[in-house]
């Protein structure tokens, strides 16, 4: 059998319905983020803040021992940065501390190491090369181990996971030349070369920005079966081998930053894959990348929280010791609030992430909005950060290492920081995405009673029949959030310890915030009803809004955790003062958030842009070069087999 090569047309109802039967529908265990979003701020789920084992915490420090010694005396940041590649020898020494199967249970060979201290392993590494950081998260949280630990078979398990915990690099291979976060007109396909449940699956399409990709011995590629007897079809996973017949690295992407990272495009021309290499059943891919995503996606904000602690640790060293008007730069107000700024904000980075990664290690809570918002706030509030070390270091931020070092200054990497972190803003679902994903479950209640009643498929009686539902849900909710606790102030008296900033206030501001926020996505309900979904400004402000709630009150959590551990090393009374700062911070944009979910610009914006598209303001870019040449903006991949010499380059 052959592959089609056309691809798939789809309307956009049709591309919401793959992405809907894709995401988890139920929830079958606690969310502190899916209540908080519903107005209800269950304090009790996450505090007291959960700690690890002492075991674990044993093995944890005992690797970050290794990997410290490992990144001062084999990770030369600046020369991956220069020849835009991590050196074979690098790669080796990951390979033989066992770096590569960090996340990977002892039983197949890997360290076994909590995600918490897989995190604080990312976050170490990020901080000597971030193409080093990227290399291992992609390998782990997205690529083969992720998949296989929780939909793959033991026989799968056994084959491929102690390969990928010592000697294989894997890549995870979901994007398409024309096809980013729409999943629905996925092109590749498996197709059965027989009729049997057991028959080999023949594999073409090509992928695009396959982090890895260039230099990873095995794949984890999303692909579409058709429909056939015997086969159910529908997007399904699978494991494939880089060196199989058929598989073609076509180019290795170079970028803005992370130049060190071995990203490419990939071809499958007719490449036979095993049934036995089936993640799962068909139909099932995309479920198993959203479920991976949950907490594959924690990585990303751990790299952010590494970056956070550098940008601090640069713009304290400067801060102090570059004088301005007879005194330290650092004590000039406008200077001083950057980095009062850059240390609150690295404080909360860290307490969120720890947080959610404890919660994913207990496996206790439901964490799926709470890895997203991480993921989310992270990525932004790390490229504020690092703007603003850059504005401290002045030209010094801008001009690069090589040339300070070339004139006898240190060698501070402040503008790749910059250009190495934006990246994270679009990797693992852009910012655009993250809002419209974890809007969608922040409103699962809403649409679970109201679904109907907006949605214009449905009939009169069907429409009456969620009347009737959305009636007695909300009889239930809404006066919950307009009286009772929260309205009237709690003390939590055990936030305002004698002697340490009074923290109690601003989890008071958290419960009255997330009950104004689940009133303000009721009203945008009401009143946009089955347009609620095209108004993405609108979810973009209420998930930002969540967003600082939550990263409030795991700051204030964490805080509280350090000061009572004060007899163990903790710094409860400095971790009380980040936490202060950082809700003040954080309370003044949230209220701003709040004024702009109703007084913005939104509907002027879309008039503009329909002017945009239709040409009417071409006038308006005159004067220039024309910088987009006379080829397509988006080249379609050519059906057949590859053109171009492989560029897959295997470490040994």
């Amino acid at each position: 059998m052959t592959a089609p090569s056309t691809r798939p047309s789809v309307s956009e109802k049709e591309a919401r319905e793959v992405a809907e039967a894709a995401r988890e529908q139920d929830w079958r265990k606690p969310s502190f983020a899916k209540e908080l979003f519903l107005g209800r701020f269950r304090l009790d789920l996450i505090h007291p803040h959960p700690e690890p084992a002492p075991a674990d915490v044993e093995r944890g420090e005992e690797f970050l021992a290794t990997l410290r010694d490992f990144c001062d005396a084999h990770i030369d940041g600046a020369r991956i940065e220069r020849d835009a590649q991590i050196p074979d020898e690098t790669v080796r020494g990951l390979k033989e501390i066992g770096a590569l199967g960090m996340k990977i249970d002892r039983k197949y060979g890997g360290l076994g190491l909590t995600q918490v201290y897989y995190n604080k392993s990312l976050a170490l590494v990020g901080t000597a090369s971030p193409a080093v950081g990227a290399l291992l998260s992609a390998h782990q949280s997205i690529g083969v181990p992720q998949p296989l630990k929780i939909f793959g078979t033991e026989e799968q398990k056994e084959e491929f996971l102690p390969r990928c915990a010592r000697t294989d690099i894997s890549a995870f291979l979901l994007t398409e030349p024309d096809v980013g976060s729409d999943p629905a007109r996925l092109a590749t396909t498996a197709v059965p070369d027989g009729d049997g449940p057991d028959a080999d699956y023949l594999l073409d399409g090509v992928k695009l920005w396959t982090t890895n990709g260039v230099v990873a011995d095995l794949l984890v590629v999303m692909a579409r079966v058709p429909k056939s007897e015997g086969h159910r079809g529908g997007i399904t996973a699978f494991v494939v081998e880089a060196a199989a017949e058929g598989v073609t690295v076509e180019n290795r992407n170079s970028f803005m930053g992370l130049r060190g990272i071995e990203n490419g495009v990939t071809r499958f021309h007719q490449v036979r894959v095993p049934a036995a290499n089936r993640i799962g059943p068909e139909g099932a891919g995309l479920k198993i990348a959203l479920t991976t995503l949950n907490t594959g996606r924690l990585s990303l904000p751990a790299l952010c929280v590494g970056a956070g602690k550098w940008c601090l640790k640069i713009a304290r060293g400067w801060g102090g010791a570059r004088e301005q008007w007879g005194r330290p730069v650092a004590k000039h107000e406008a200077v001083g609030a950057k980095i009062s700024f850059i240390a609150a904000t690295t404080f909360a980075l860290e307490a969120v992430l720890d947080l959610s990664s404890q919660m994913a290690d207990e496996d206790r809570n439901d964490i799926r909005i709470e890895a997203a918002l991480a993921k989310l706030y992270g990525s932004e509030m790390a490229s504020l950060m690092a703007d603003e070390l850059i504005q401290i270091r002045g030209g010094r931020g801008y001009e690069t290492a090589e040339s300070l070092a070339a004139r006898g200054e240190k060698a501070i990497p402040a503008e790749q920081i910059v250009r190495d972190l934006r990246i994270n803003r679009i990797f693992e679902g852009s910012t655009e995405i993250m809002h419209l994903l974890i809007a969608r479950e922040a409103v699962d209640a809403h649409l679970k009673v109201a679904g109907d009643l907006i949605d214009p498929q449905k009939n009169l009686s069907e429409k009456a029949r969620a009347g009737a539902r959305a009636g007695g849900f909300y009889a239930r909710w809404l006066p919950k959030l307009v009286a009772g606790k929260g309205q009237v102030p709690r003390t939590y008296g055990e936030f305002h310890p004698s002697g340490h900033r009074d923290l109690s206030t601003h989890l008071r501001f958290v419960e009255r915030g997330a009950r104004r926020l689940a009133r303000s996505t009721f009203y945008g309900m009401s009143r946009w009803q089955g347009k609620m979904e095209t108004k993405q400004g609108f979810l973009g402000r209420v998930v930002d809004i969540g967003a600082e709630l939550f990263a409030m009150s795991a700051a204030c959590v964490r805080a509280e955790m350090l000061r009572t551990a004060a007899g163990r090393g903790g710094h409860g009374k400095e971790a009380y003062e980040l936490a202060d700062a950082f809700c003040r911070q954080a309370r003044i944009r949230v209220e701003e958030l709040f004024g702009r979910l109703w007084t913005n610009t939104d509907d002027l914006d879309r008039r503009v842009v329909r002017q945009v598209l239709d040409d009417a303001y071409t006038w308006l870019e005159e004067g220039i070069v024309d910088p987009s040449g006379d080829g397509p903006w988006i080249a379609e991949a050519e059906p057949g087999p590859a053109k171009k010499p492989n560029l897959h380059r295997p470490i040994r």
